[in-house]
C-alpha cells in the first residue's frame, strides 16, 4: 500500500492561495484530493489520472491539481478561497476506477493536512 503525506496546509484570508503537496512512495497514475470540514462527510475536490484531470463543482475553477512523476509528488494549488474552503484536506491513491472522486474507492490515504481561510 502506498503512504502519503500531505503538506502545505495553513491559515489564510478569504481570497488568498495556498498550495498542498503531497508525497507518495510509490509512483500513483490515478490520485485524487478530498476535503472534510468539521461535522461533514469527506468529499472529493481532485483527481488527476491518465488523459487528464477531473474537479468537483465546489472548487472548479478556483484549483489546479498537478503532478510531479519524477518526485511522485501531487499538487493542488488553491485561488480565491473561501472560508466555506476551510477543511482538513486529504491526498487519496489505490483507485481502481478512472476520474474517481468518491471516497470509497481509494484505498490509500495521508494523514491530511489543515487548511483555515478567514473572512
Amino acid at each position: 500500500q502506498v503512504q502519503l503525506e500531505e503538506s502545505g496546509g495553513g491559515s489564510v484570508q478569504a481570497g488568498g492561495s495556498l498550495r498542498l503537496s503531497c508525497a507518495a512512495s510509490s509512483s500513483n497514475y490515478r490520485m485524487a484530493w478530498f476535503r472534510q470540514a468539521a461535522g461533514k462527510e469527506r468529499e472529493g475536490v481532485a483527481v488527476i489520472d491518465y488523459g487528464g484531470t477531473r474537479y468537483a463543482e465546489l472548487l472548479k475553477g478556483r484549483c489546479t491539481i498537478s503532478k510531479d512523476h519524477a518526485k511522485n509528488t501531487l499538487s493542488l494549488q488553491m485561488n480565491n478561497l473561501k472560508p466555506e474552503d476551510t477543511a482538513m484536506y486529504y491526498c487519496a491513491a489505490s483507485s481502481p476506477h478512472p476520474f474517481s472522486l468518491t471516497v470509497r474507492d481509494y484505498t490509500s490515504w495521508g494523514q491530511g493536512t489543515q487548511v483555515t481561510v478567514s473572512s
